[in-house]
């Protein structure tokens, strides 16, 4: 893979880790000013995560707990229990387009990011509209779009996905906390399953599994996926293997 002359800068730093308390992480760092789609699917295919036009990844020495994860889009079958959740949020308006920013956003992303600090600890600083734009608008290139859902003319959820040649990578997702009887989280992934299902597409790349983090562990209920063999760099294949207990 060629990363060719727009890479503007990468590093490793050695920071908090954002995952399991009490631990440090060596994290990579590639800042890439213009990415392909092509390019942005090697990387991911190799462990690493995009927001904005920053891709990272954890490289630590003595830990693997962060695993990468995606689910096989076309062996999937959906459980009663997926199409409860379906056909419960049927009637909520979803449209598809571009990354953007409004106050809707940010005024959704606080309180979304209040009620998830209340609810398991997550640490929360208010977020900035340049924040926010750098994190989820920059970069997003011809491939990254957001999912956003509508109650009537209220902004509910906002799903943040690139789609990419071969499968969709699910970025971030914020949701309303007055909503959270409806499992939104489970029905944007969901509806990613079943947009790439409609376009032929293999793979949702669902970011890292860690089982000692709670707001990580559920995306082994996601079944049947795959997981990442260690860290390869870009000019190694990537072997992605079908662990042998799938799911909890």
């Amino acid at each position: 893979m060629r990363l060719m002359n727009r890479l503007l800068k990468e590093c490793a730093l050695e920071e908090t880790c954002a995952y399991i308390h009490g631990m440090e992480q060596t994290t990579h760092y590639k800042i890439i000013e213009s990415c392909t789609a092509q390019q942005c699917e090697a990387l991911i295919e190799r462990g690493w995560r995009r927001f904005g036009n920053m891709f990272f990844r954890p490289i630590c020495r003595d830990c693997s707990a962060c695993e990468s994860i995606k689910i096989d889009v076309k062996s999937f079958g959906f459980s009663k229990s997926a199409r409860r959740i379906i056909r419960k949020n049927g009637d909520f308006h979803v449209r598809m387009q571009p990354p953007s920013l409004s106050h809707a956003h940010l005024e959704l992303f606080e309180r979304y990011h209040r009620h998830m600090q209340g609810r398991k600890g997550w640490e929360h600083q208010p977020v900035t509209a340049r924040n926010y734009y750098m994190s989820f608008v920059h970069g997003h290139s011809s491939f990254g779009y957001e999912i956003l859902y509508f109650d009537g003319d209220r902004l509910i959820a906002v799903d943040l996905i690139d789609i990419l040649p071969d499968g969709i990578s699910s970025i971030y997702f914020f949701y309303d906390p007055d909503y959270a009887a409806y499992s939104l989280g489970k029905y944007s992934l969901f509806r990613q399953i079943m947009l790439a299902q409609q376009r032929g597409l293999s793979w949702i790349y669902l970011g890292y599994y860690v089982e000692a983090c709670d707001s990580l562990s559920y995306k082994k209920e996601y079944t049947p996926f795959l997981m990442l063999e260690s860290r390869p760099n870009e000019d190694e294949l990537p072997v992605w293997f079908l662990p042998e207990r799938q799911g909890g």
